[in-house]
């Protein structure tokens, strides 16, 4: 059976984090190939309606700007249920929203366990759980954005290192609950774009040397890798793909 022209025309896709950075470029390429997008945000208001109105411009009704915080447990499960409300619908829900910062041992606080924990791995979990009713519906896909540090772990990271591999686990396990009705799967990337604090330039050197192709890449890298998952996989569930430019074997980054 041929794969209909454009799979993801009318579809509903919740990006969390989508106001800024790659989630932004995730919600603004699933935009492009049809799909209405639910802009999740936090803090960015500003961005994030920014980003509706130019979606909106393009497709009007197509974009809407959803807040929520997600180390909220309730707000994980009302913001699935907002996006259905308003569309109508939920097919794609990308967790994309998350922390990171360096924790060295001998000064993690419990604070900083909690946040790093709750916004890596525990709001995934909740919202995976409270979309999955509707995803079902549709024969819909969870996608995780992890990190190639959940596979191999950056020095001073542990907390966020431990997270992020924890999420890579909580994606197989949830393939297998949720199938066959619920495909999830993950985006691992790599240097793709660095966060704003605690990667030095001598860090990013060291990182990017450990690829095979001696680059960095682009926020687009993954959001093809999203679309790839949404519109051209259909029985792929359980996976992890790298998006590292072939980073190599060598344990941690130092």
């Amino acid at each position: 059976m041929p794969l209909p022209a454009t799979p993801l025309a009318d579809k509903v896709v919740l990006v969390t984090g989508a106001a800024r950075r790659v989630g932004a470029v995730i919600a603004a390429a699933f935009h492009a190939e049809g799909a209405r997008v639910a802009v999740h945000y936090r803090s960015s208001r500003a961005e994030a309606e920014a980003l509706v109105a130019r979606l909106d411009a393009m497709r009007p009704g197509s974009a809407r700007a959803f807040a929520a915080d997600l180390a909220d447990t309730a707000a994980c499960a009302r913001l699935p249920e907002s996006v259905v409300r308003a569309f109508g619908r939920l097919d794609v829900l990308v967790n994309n929203a998350s922390t990171f910062y360096p924790t060295p041992v001998g000064g993690i606080t419990p604070d900083q366990f909690d946040d790093l924990i709750g916004s890596n791995l525990r709001a995934p979990l909740f919202l995976t759980q409270a979309a999955a009713p509707e995803l079902a519906k549709r024969e819909g896909l969870v996608l995780n954005i992890a990190d190639t540090h959940g596979l191999r772990p950056l020095a001073q990271h542990t907390v966020y290192c431990a997270a992020k591999a924890a999420l890579v686990m909580l994606t197989r396990s949830l393939a297998r609950e949720l199938a066959p009705a619920v495909r999830v799967n993950a985006v691992a990337p790599g240097p793709v774009l660095w966060p704003e604090q605690g990667v030095d330039a001598l860090l990013r050197e060291r990182i990017v040397a450990r690829t095979a192709l001696k680059r960095a890449g682009t926020p687009e890298d993954v959001a093809r890798a999203a679309l790839f998952f949404a519109r051209d996989a259909p029985f792929i569930t359980g996976e992890v793909l790298a998006v590292d430019g072939g980073r190599l074997a060598g344990g941690e980054e130092r």
